[in-house]
């Protein structure tokens, strides 16, 4: 992008052009920006970045773009204080800027704040040295500085007696609302948005707070805070999620609600008592970052033919299942808008609701009060619905109304925690449905698993080992000579991992004649599966060999993510 530099403009003038051209803010953000600073008296990104109207990234590379200077990299900071008999801790925290490398005659420092000229000043003053400047995440500062300058965590402030923080409510409630937590717990949250974490793991040890984000469903540790903030983070959370934070005995559930970078982001918050102290779980529920898309989720077309044609069915019952976290919940959202229409009433029973479905009636059942989902489906069909979404069968009771729903003219669509497509059918007849009810509502059942996608930008496309292509009959699956599979590397538009995103591998399983006999028969899944696959099914860890041998993916993903020992 070419930017003509007028140098009489000023910087934060500059910045704020820089952040427009670069789609990183838009204008009427800017502008709403520009009046809060002038009522407040503070600084534009600071405001910017409070009202989330600015990602702490997007704010970081603006600022590496405008000055020219490199953003210091996760594991750029050091291992120890550089010059500590010059520099103290206290001050380098007060100009939040960090002495990154050292050689003679010259000192690399990371600024949180690289536009204020008086830390550089102060610190080549100190020292002696020239001083090379790099721009700093801040939330990645603020850790580094915990490691290398711990703090004493019996007395996190001076002149505070000698109350212990755990037993005393109103004194987590004052440290919570201080700026610097507010802060850090912002940018804790942001960054995983920013980044597209689809969860955040806080998780409290006897020396330390782990801090956790999940990307394409695999846990990474980010830099940490200090332990001293434990109390003072898991506080700020639950004030956020409005949970009371003088209970600490018992687990408890929220949500918050926040503006990133102007979108409206939902937060789902678990907290649950540990040894050390409460450990903290934060999914993020980012409408903007799922896709309700089969094609886009990676569902093979012939799964999607038949997922399609079963919800166009005018009653019965449609299954998805899986393990936690498998996508089921996004599958069957993608169906409902399929069917969401003015002619037809669409309702939901879920817990939680994750994301709202403009048009759609979503109801969040709440057990404390006796509203279970058996509870709820039986008033829910006096409202003469046409489908109806269960977001669990897992009792015997639920099972039983679905089931009559079923029978009395609804399409019902629901998930079930199973390994399998055909595993869905013996779990329904263990927990009590029986075999006559089963075959005459079950329409369809559809078993999922995510797979990590390749990242386009690095993966390297090598020959199939011979042993692999002998074990999975690779070269039937092909007629591409030679067989070629694609390695994960590692680049930093894919976090170094080899992945970008996740996608879907199914199995879909219609009852047949057959099916039908077996299930009479009580034969156990594997019988049932067997039958699947002469009439046609494709399993799912051949749906993933597909996706691996198209480049999507790689086998050990597959293997990984199924857990088969195909």
């Amino acid at each position: 992008m070419d930017s003509i530099i007028d140098p009489t403009e000023a910087p934060i003038d500059r910045l704020g052009r820089l952040l427009i051209e670069t789609g990183r803010c838009d204008a009427r953000s800017l502008d709403r920006g520009r009046r809060a600073a002038e009522e407040s008296g503070g600084r534009l990104e600071l405001i910017l970045l409070q009202l989330g109207l600015v990602s702490e990234r997007g704010l970081v590379d603006s600022f590496a773009e405008l000055l020219g200077l490199a953003v210091v990299p996760t594991d750029g900071y050091p291992v120890e204080p550089i010059l500590p008999e010059r520099l103290a801790a206290r001050f380098l925290r007060d100009v939040r800027a960090l002495p990154i490398a050292h050689e003679p005659g010259l000192l690399t420092v990371a600024f949180a704040d690289p536009l204020d000229p008086f830390p550089a000043a102060a610190i080549a003053a100190a020292t002696g040295c020239a001083i090379a400047a790099a721009i700093a995440v801040p939330i990645e500062l603020e850790a580094a500085f915990d490691r290398l300058y711990p703090r004493d965590a019996a007395a996190p402030h001076e002149g505070d007696d000698a109350v212990p923080l755990e037993e005393d409510a109103e004194r987590l409630k004052d440290l919570a609302s201080e700026a610097p937590v507010i802060r850090l717990v912002n940018q804790i949250i942001f960054r995983a948005v920013e980044t597209r974490a689809s969860d955040i793991h806080i998780e409290p040890f006897e020396d330390r707070l782990r801090v956790r984000y999940r990307y394409d469903g695999v846990l990474h540790e980010m830099e940490s805070p200090a332990p001293r903030l434990i109390p003072a983070i898991t506080s700020r959370i639950k004030i956020m999620a409005r949970l009371d934070i003088a209970e600490r005995r018992l687990p408890q559930d929220g949500r918050i609600k926040l503006a990133v970078r102007g979108q409206e982001i939902d937060f789902r918050v678990s907290t649950v008592p540990s040894l050390h102290g409460e450990t903290v779980v934060l999914r993020v529920l980012d409408r903007n970052a799922v896709t309700f898309d089969y094609e886009k989720l990676g569902l093979a077309p012939q799964v999607v033919h038949r997922l399609d044609e079963m919800l166009a069915l005018p009653n019965g019952i449609v299954l998805v299942t899986g393990p936690t976290g498998s996508g089921k919940t996004t599958t069957l959202y993608t169906g409902l808008l399929t069917l969401n229409a003015v002619t037809r009433k669409v309702v939901t029973v879920e817990d939680p609701i994750e994301y709202q479905l403009r048009g759609i009636n979503q109801i969040q059942i709440k057990p404390q009060i006796g509203l279970s989902f058996a509870a709820l489906l039986r008033s829910i069909l006096r409202q003469d619905p046409d489908v109806i979404m269960v977001g669990e069968i897992r009792d015997l009771e639920t099972a039983q109304i679905a089931v009559q729903a079923a029978l009395t003219g609804h399409l019902v669509l629901s998930t079930l925690h199973t390994n399998s497509a055909a595993a869905a059918i013996t779990r329904l007849r263990d927990m009590g449905v029986e075999d006559y009810l089963l075959t005459a509502v079950l329409r369809g059942v559809m078993g999922q698993r995510l797979v990590r996608r390749l990242c386009d930008v690095c993966k390297q496309e090598v020959p199939a080992p011979p042993e692999l292509v002998s074990r999975f009959r690779l070269d039937t699956r092909t007629e591409r000579r030679p067989i070629t599979l694609f390695h994960a590397v590692g680049c930093g538009q894919c976090r170094h991992t080899g992945y970008r995103g996740r996608q879907a591998i199914a199995e879909f399983l219609a009852p047949d004649a057959e099916i039908e006999r077996l299930i009479f028969a009580r034969t156990d899944h594997s019988a049932i599966e067997r039958a699947a696959i002469s009439a046609g099914m494709i399993t799912m860890f051949d749906a993933g060999l597909d996706a691996a041998l198209a480049g999507t993916t790689t086998i050990e993903e597959v293997a990984r993510s199924i857990r088969s020992e195909n």
